[in-house]
């Protein structure tokens, strides 16, 4: 491996190195896209570069760069499939729409995880699906670890709840 002169960029290519593959295989497993999972990965080691100094563990808040990047993305595709399905063709189809598919069908866990609410959201993709431990989580959405595992109990809940439903 090649040093460059900045002790900082030597340090992110250390961390890029070990823990690369991991992230870049976690966020794609979460968009379901090899390709935007290795961009969205190497946008959170961007990021990190530039915010070296401010980040106490690098392997948490990668995690939690690429979860709000994943949250991100699916965010503007849902804006996007809202705006295509009013306009096709030329002319603007009325708001109402056709029943869509039996939602206990088409439910699986990671549809359940992206409907909680953001609060809940992120601490279970970094603790069950990251593998972080409760106090990184705590540490990376800058709140108490009680608070985390609060959330992590009110997500199982509304996870059990909500895919009971869908059965």
């Amino acid at each position: 491996m090649q040093r460059s002169a900045d002790p900082v960029e030597d340090a992110v290519r250390a961390v890029f190195v070990a823990h690369y593959g991991q992230l870049a295989g976690w966020a794609a497993h979460l968009v379901s896209d090899r390709d935007l999972g290795h961009d969205l990965a190497t946008e959170a080691f961007t990021r990190l570069l530039s915010h070296w100094h401010d980040v106490d563990d690098p392997r948490p808040w990668l995690f939690a760069t690429v979860a709000n990047l994943v949250r991100d993305h699916w965010r503007k595709r849902g804006r996007e499939a809202t705006a295509y399905e009013r306009y096709q063709g030329g002319r603007v189809r009325p708001v109402e729409s056709e029943p869509g598919p039996d939602q206990a069908e088409l439910l699986s866990v990671r549809e359940a995880v992206e409907a909680l609410p953001q609060r809940l959201r992120l601490p279970v993709l970094l603790f069950y699906f990251a593998d972080l431990s409760v106090a990184q989580v705590a540490r990376e959405v800058g709140r108490s670890e009680g608070a985390i595992k609060r959330d992590l109990y009110d997500a199982r809940a509304r996870l059990a709840s909500t895919l009971e439903e869908a059965r």
